[in-house]
């Protein structure tokens, strides 16, 4: 063999040797993930919610999001908030061993615990900006109709932010509707509220919450609560959670019935389901027993079914109603809205 071409092949040799040692070290310094088929995707995970995870990647423009149970192994050297189907939230690294079987995440503190990615429901970097943190929907619906001259409004949207241990959320949602000859109807709801998240699954609640409503001469009612809650189940598919506590409830109205001040007591619950392909539903209902005022009940329930399309579009039917056996308007005990609107999400 000729001088020349040993030392072609020694070149090619070291040049092999430097270009697999330069995609090991770009490798280590990625997150990645092994997939059940056997790809391989390398790059920044931003987070894990409802089943879904997102990874970013220097090859494509737009984040992969993949469903977490087509996840065979984690890789990390960055630090996540874990949430543990347990309920126990944890700052660490996480690190998939035994070919997948196990999962390590080694805490900020350098403990270790061992876990499984079924058990993971929740992964969020904790060097996450703000918008990666927020969350934000707004859904429309418009009907016009030439007989009576009927038009009707209305629009559903939400704002939400998670942080390490807490979660805020505003909504507002409204609903107008007019027509010759009959008095315009209106619906206006909105609120906020605070979620502080506690081990084992437990959680405290804060929130006030404002309903207009001509369906029940409602001109403003106001109610701030607080309570305590527990989620039962809560997995990376879906969530049940149950609360109760306190209320105090202010109420005005368009007619004669003079202003209500009272206290009640509440007891809710709340389901989200979010792995069932590309369908979702989110569902509560809470009761509202009065301690001031003799034999009211109150109660409000809402569902939305959503389908989603790609590029954050989607439709959902809405459903709303609103129970009080003592209304301003005898006849008037309940009120309800349907509502089939297009909408986009953050």
């Amino acid at each position: 063999m000729s001088r020349h071409k040993t030392n072609w092949m020694l070149f090619r040799a070291i040049l092999s040797t430097l270009f697999i040692s330069f995609s090991f070290i770009s490798f280590g310094q990625h997150d990645s993930l092994i997939l059940k088929n056997g790809d391989v995707i390398v790059g920044e995970i931003k987070s894990m919610d409802k089943g879904i995870i997102t990874i970013e990647t220097d090859y494509s423009k737009s984040d992969f999001t993949i469903e977490w149970t087509g996840i065979k192994e984690i890789y990390s050297s960055a630090s996540f908030l874990v949430t543990l189907k347990s309920g126990e939230r944890i700052n660490g690294k996480v690190k998939s061993i035994d070919g997948g079987k196990k999962v390590i995440i080694t805490t900020d503190e350098g403990t270790e615990k061992e876990s499984t990615l079924e058990d993971i429901v929740y992964l969020k970097g904790l060097k996450s900006n703000f918008w990666s943190r927020a969350r934000a929907s707004i859904d429309v619906g418009l009907s016009l109709t030439k007989a009576n001259n009927l038009r009707q409004f209305n629009v559903r949207s939400s704002v939400g932010y998670v942080a390490d241990k807490w979660l805020t959320e505003i909504f507002y949602d409204d609903l107008r509707s007019k027509q010759d000859s009959v008095a315009e109807t209106k619906r206006t709801e909105s609120g906020a509220s605070f979620t502080y998240f506690l081990p084992r699954d437990w959680y405290t609640k804060a929130g006030i919450s404002t309903l207009s409503n001509t369906e029940q001469a409602l001109k403003l009612r106001f109610t701030a609560k607080g309570g305590l809650g527990k989620y039962l189940i809560h997995t990376n598919r879906s969530y049940l959670g149950l609360g109760a506590g306190l209320a105090l409830n202010n109420e005005s109205f368009t007619n004669s019935t003079p202003m209500r001040t009272s206290l009640e007591a509440y007891f809710g619950a709340e389901v989200n389901l979010f792995d069932i392909g590309d369908f979702s539903l989110l569902s509560n209902i809470y009761a509202y027993p009065n301690l001031t005022e003799s034999g009211r009940l109150r109660s409000d329930f809402k569902l939305d079914a959503k389908y989603e399309f790609p590029h954050d579009i989607y439709v959902k039917f809405g459903v709303t109603v609103n129970y009080d056996n003592q209304p301003a308007e005898v006849g008037k005990e309940t009120d309800y809205v349907y509502v089939f609107s297009v909408g986009w999400s953050l």
